[in-house]
């Protein structure tokens, strides 16, 4: 979200000995390509939690809980720990069709990865067998389309997990350093529609007796019962199966846990009823409001409406009605403070040009406290020369350039930092994320339909101090 403030600096558009005319514009660069920005950093707008941004590991996966070993790939928790400090969602909306049996036999995927874990510590033994990961990898396209299959046809069947893919999840969350969410089942009903708890029951108990620390959700879009399972709950009552999720949870071990719902879909008509008409009972017993937001469908998205404006403010008119790719998310990760600032673009280029300020984060050691991050995504299909305002104009910059690698452009599967094709360079090693420092007061340059983070060095923002 882009937060703004009606203060701002006054920019002059300043080459290094003064203001800059048409004609002292050196190379090809025209005049209408140069973006003005408007910075105000004395004080923060918002804080965002470390945690942002945080990802969900569909539900779905358990259907089948042999694939849930692919939760101990080396590889995949190398990735994730990228991402920490996050959340781990684990819901979706097989959520609320899967049902803990706790006297459930592991399968031999499940056996193999346990027989794996050779010494005490779980997160350094040799995890998944790779002879089981190369197995389940040819295996999975065939149960890829079963799911898709079942999805289509909006007929979701029961399934059961057991003690085991417990652990794994949690291993995984837990050795990556992320901290679990876990969604309950919210369509175990009594006759009367009231949510039954004892299914819950029985998976708190458990994860108790194993002192694992979880957060909670109980149900996935709730709004969306009737059309999955012809089960109709209305706010009311979903606020009062909260209430007694509540209760459950302050009688065990997770007394001190969090709790988040109600998770409905896009904010909008009747799911704006049944958010309102639960916050109204439940409200007092949850930590945080969730919901879903999508910005576009992605069987029938079209590569136009990946750069279309209108498309990315449809968050901003989602968060009014409550109140990106795995690269560019572990670079958002490692350059970006909690901090937000004003940060706007003047002109007719502030739809096409979509710029965010941060403090850079602390915990990087190439940066010092006071330097700031601009990161910015460009969806003309020119390049832009973003202009730093008069009090930054010579300070040292250093850019992380995001594009497509290969010819295959916005479809390419593959990304680069600034030239360099990113991936990992073995499966316990993150490529470097390096920097492309630029000369004090140059523009920064944003190529088509491409991502960028600018750090802001010897910034010396008071605020980020």
């Amino acid at each position: 979200m882009l937060l703004r403030s009606e203060q701002g600096l006054l920019l002059l558009l300043l080459g290094p000995l003064g203001p800059l005319s048409q004609g002292a514009l050196a190379g090809p660069w025209q005049a209408k390509d140069i973006v003005e920005l408007d910075f105000s950093t004395e004080r923060p707008l918002h804080l965002v939690s470390p945690a942002f941004l945080s990802f969900t590991i569909d539900a779905n996966l358990a259907t089948d809980p042999r694939f849930l070993t692919f939760l101990g790939s080396p590889k995949l928790r190398t990735l994730a720990r990228g991402l920490s400090p996050a959340y781990l969602r684990f819901g979706g909306t097989k959520t609320d069709f899967l049902i803990f049996d706790p006297k459930k036999e592991p399968t031999f995927e499940e056996r193999s990865y346990w027989q794996s874990q050779v010494n005490q510590d779980i997160c350094k033994s040799g995890l998944l067998l790779s002879d089981v990961e190369k197995r389940l990898q040819l295996e999975w396209p065939f149960q890829e389309q079963l799911l898709l299959r079942e999805q289509y046809q909006k007929k979701f069947k029961s399934s059961t997990y057991s003690r085991s893919s417990v652990d794994m999840l949690y291993s995984f969350a837990n050795c990556s350093g992320l901290n679990l969410i876990f969604g309950l089942n919210a369509l175990l009903r009594t006759a009367d529609l009231q949510w039954n708890s004892s299914n819950a029951q029985l998976l708190l108990d458990y994860c108790s007796s194993k002192n694992y620390n979880i957060s909670w959700e109980l149900g996935n879009e709730p709004n969306s019962f009737w059309k999955k399972s012809g089960i109709y709950v209305d706010g009311l009552q979903l606020g009062e199966d909260f209430i007694e999720l509540h209760k459950l949870l302050r009688n065990s071990t997770f007394k001190y846990a969090k709790l988040y719902g109600p998770d409905v879909g896009q904010p909008r008509g009747n799911t704006v009823k049944m958010l309102r008409s639960f916050l109204k009972v439940g409200g007092e017993v949850i930590d945080s409001v969730t919901w879903h937001h999508y910005y576009l469908n992605g069987r029938i998205a079209t590569e136009e409406d990946f750069l279309n404006p209108d498309v990315l403010d449809t968050f901003i008119l989602s968060v009014q009605k409550i109140f990106q790719d795995y690269w560019l998310s572990l670079l958002f990760k490692k350059l970006v403070g909690t901090s937000v600032f004003m940060a706007s673009v003047k002109g007719p280029d502030r739809s096409k040009v979509r710029v965010y300020l941060h403090c850079t984060n602390a915990n990087h050691p190439r940066y010092k406290e006071g330097d700031l991050t601009l990161y910015a995504l460009n969806l003309y299909n020119v390049t832009k020369r973003l202009q730093l305002p008069y009090n930054l104009f010579n300070k040292q910059v250093d850019k992380y350039l995001v594009k497509p690698s290969g010819p295959d452009g916005l479809l390419s599967k593959t990304v680069e930092l600034n030239g360099q094709t990113l991936k990992m360079v073995d499966a316990q090693t993150l490529p470097a994320l390096t920097e492309k420092p630029l000369r004090p007061g140059s523009s920064l340059g944003l190529p088509p339909f491409s991502y960028g983070f600018f750090v802001i060095r010897n910034a010396k923002v008071a605020a980020c101090i």
